[in-house]
């Protein structure tokens, strides 16, 4: 026990701020490698959309819209001012994910009550993780299918949608 202690304060000692490379030094420009090397600033429009699309499959949890999104996040770190045909060839995908999301909402839509008002984000647990993933979607796209499905979740989970009722003055 001594000499761990001993050998943890000596570690202690010698770990100060300016010697961990992990603690950000925010006098130095950060910047970042899209797929094609390309050197960016971390604030760079390109890394604020791979957040985002990151943040989206991190928060929607589903492998099928994960892989999805994965596909997006390659081709966005992909920039067409520095990629070569291999690059292009990796990260390019077709109009089939669209295609089968666009079946996904017709599918549930079809098992849902007419939208006759303004819902509020309710519905339960997973129509309400359903609507931050489609808020968060926004900073990306407008994505339809999460709307569908939090209210397929609601109604297949018994929950009741809030609808949206303005207080008058």
């Amino acid at each position: 026990d001594t000499d761990l202690s001993s050998h943890t304060s000596t570690i202690a000692k010698t770990l100060t701020l300016e010697t961990l490379p992990c603690v950000p030094d925010f006098t130095i420009p950060r910047f970042s490698s899209t797929f094609t090397g390309e050197r960016r600033a971390k604030d760079n429009q390109v890394f604020e959309a791979l957040g985002t699309t990151d943040e989206l499959s991190s928060a929607i949890g589903l492998a099928a819209v994960q892989c999805m999104l994965q596909d997006v996040g390659s081709n966005i770190a992909t920039p067409l001012s520095s990629a070569r045909e291999a690059h292009l060839k990796r990260t390019s995908f077709t109009d089939q994910p669209i295609l089968e999301l666009e079946q996904w909402i017709d599918k549930y839509s079809e098992q849902l009550p007419p939208l006759t008002a303004f819902i509020l984000p309710s519905g339960g647990k997973s129509s309400a993780a359903l609507h931050f993933a489609r808020a968060l979607c926004r900073r990306a796209e407008r994505c339809d299918y999460l709307f569908v499905l939090a209210r397929y979740a609601a109604m297949k989970e018994g929950k009741e949608e809030t609808i949206y009722v303005k207080d008058e003055p």
